[in-house]
Formats: C-alpha cells, structure tokens, sequence
C-alpha cells in the first residue's frame, strides 16, 4: 500500500453493513434507541476509505484503535437519529485494530477518549 497507511490492512465485513442506508444493522441501532452513522452509498464508502489511506492523518489510538481520518468539503453521510432526524457527516474515519483489520465511519469528528 501506498500513502499514509503503508502497510497491508484487511477490510473487517462485520462492520460495513451497520455505515449503510437501509440495511438490518442500522434498524436494529434505531431500534435499540442508538444513533447510526451511515455513507450516502456504498460508493462514497469507497471512496472516503481510499481518500483516507492515500492522504488522511493519524489521529492516534482511541479505545485500542489505531485511527486515521480526513475531513471532507462535501457530506458523506448522515447521522440518523431513532427519532428519523439527521445531520450531514463530513469527516471520514477509518479504524484498524490489533490483527490490522479496519473499517470505515462516517463520523462529525475525530474520536476521543
């Protein structure tokens, strides 16, 4: 791999269903009362997970995750709330954990502790 992440990162399935419109995990989020963080499509997914492996930052280990993010002048997704509202995401995050798999967050802003 190339870019600021320069070694080999595996795409971690369990998690990319739940950052999805429209799919069982982010219904049953908003069942459970919880907020879901979703891309516009699978498509922006893609390419905000690309954008942040070429030219994102590090922003450090939060809660065991090593995190890389990058902030994005056009929405790529909604925070959706159980009560239907949202709010536009512009900020990009991709989380690797201890085995080097990752996966990709449309987020308001970096994680903190």
């Amino acid at each position: 791999m190339s870019g600021i992440i320069n070694r080999e990162i595996f795409l971690d399935l369990r998690h990319s269903a739940k950052h999805l419109p429209d799919t069982a995990p982010v219904r049953r989020l908003l069942r459970r009362g919880r907020s879901a963080h979703v891309f516009n499509d699978e498509a922006t997914q893609f390419i905000v997970t690309q954008a942040i492996i070429d030219r994102g930052e590090w922003t450090g280990v939060v809660r065991r995750y090593e995190r890389y993010g990058l902030l994005f002048t056009e929405s790529i997704g909604n925070r959706i709330d159980p009560d239907g509202s949202t709010v536009s995401l512009f900020y990009g995050e991709v989380k690797i954990d201890a085995k080097n798999r990752y996966h990709v967050i449309p987020r308001t802003r970096p994680s903190q502790e």
